[in-house]
Parts: structure tokens; sequence; C-alpha cells
């Protein structure tokens, strides 16, 4: 299960996996605002990694330039781009 270190977000850890479809599972974040993580999880389970990469890139949080949906994104991204995916 890969694992990605978050920057500029108060969650401190996200672990997720994307199956050979490129689907994604598991999402789970250490840390940060509990309800919106479990719901982001939840809302990210068993979609495409590459449609969720698009729709959560760039997502800022008040005035911060990120978010753990922007962060997340990021996490996908770079597991895709490991894979030859991106």
């Amino acid at each position: 299960m890969p694992s990605f270190t978050p920057k500029g977000v108060c969650s401190t850890r996200i672990d997720f996996e994307i199956d050979d479809e490129g689907l994604v599972h598991n999402v789970s974040f250490t840390r940060g605002c509990a309800g919106n993580a479990a719901g982001l999880a939840r809302l990210a389970e068993g979609r495409p990694s590459a449609e969720l990469v698009e729709l959560l890139s760039g997502v800022p949080c008040g005035a911060k330039s990120t978010s753990c949906p922007d962060q997340l994104a990021e996490a996908l991204s770079q597991e895709l781009a490991s894979r030859g995916q991106s």
C-alpha cells in the first residue's frame, strides 16, 4: 500500500491503493479533520485515479494553497508516475 507524506496540511500521512484497473481503494488519512478525511476517503473509493487527480488538484484550504484533497491528488499523481501511468 503506497504511503504519502503530505505537505502544508494538517494530515501527516495518506495511505491508499490503486488496483490494476487504476481504481482507488482504502484511502486513509492520519490526523487532520476527521470528518472531511472520512468523507473524502468514501468519495474516492472505487473511482478512477486519473479522474480524482483531475478533480482534486488545486483545491485550496482557506488561505492555504493546498488541502487534503489537493495532497491526495498529488499522492495519486506520484504513484501513477512511478507506474508509468501519468
